[in-house]
């Protein structure tokens, strides 16, 4: 027997097992660090386009009896996207306001709000969408894709992109009153 082979064997774990956990816990460590760059970068300029990505939607919250949203179909419009968990207790403190600011604008079609759940679970996440009401489309963040897109550092965070996609205005931390959703809305809408 082999010196190699002798180690192994007192372990009780075979080579091929030790290499298999090894290249596991270095792709982990490459995913955590590339994670942290992304972090370090700060938040998406105001001015970036946007990239396009998927937002399933939770039952009963679907877009025009879709389960799926696409930014691209929103091409033309105003889009106000909502970061937030069930957990989040300033979240709470908006919900209402972005609610009401829903009902003022889905009317005119020419805005659409998307709500997307940051690392949270759909039956809580299903419990405050109720308990506050809201009615816009909503949605769970799939492996923190999309938060990662927006490099949302903390919930709540919002944003509002333009008709062609541009980021044009960022909000971290929760809105204190529907005036304050409504004065980057109606800048959007005039242009």
């Amino acid at each position: 027997m082999t010196e190699t082979t002798e180690t192994n064997a007192s372990r009780g774990m075979p080579l091929w097992a030790q290499i298999i956990i090894w290249v596991g816990l270095v792709g982990l460590l490459a995913m955590v660090g590339m994670m942290l760059n992304k972090r370090q970068q700060g938040a998406v300029p105001t001015g970036d386009a946007i990239p396009d990505f998927t937002l399933p939607l939770f039952s009963g919250y679907e877009y025009a009896g879709r389960s799926e949203v696409k930014l691209s179909d929103f091409s033309g419009k105003v889009v106000v996207i909502n970061f937030w968990a069930s957990w989040c207790k300033t979240c709470e403190q908006e919900a209402a306001e972005l609610q009401q600011a829903w009902e003022l604008y889905e009317p005119t079609g020419q805005v659409i709000f998307l709500g997307v759940d940051y690392v949270d679970t759909e039956p809580e996440a299903r419990v405050y969408l109720q308990k506050y009401g809201i009615t816009f489309p909503n949605g769970p963040d799939m492996g923190t894709r999309i938060s990662q897109l927006f490099r949302v550092a903390a919930v709540p965070e919002t944003y509002f992109i333009d008709k062609t996609g541009v980021l044009r205005y960022t909000k971290v931390g929760s809105f204190s009153s529907l005036e304050q959703i409504q004065v980057q809305v109606d800048l959007l809408l005039s242009e």
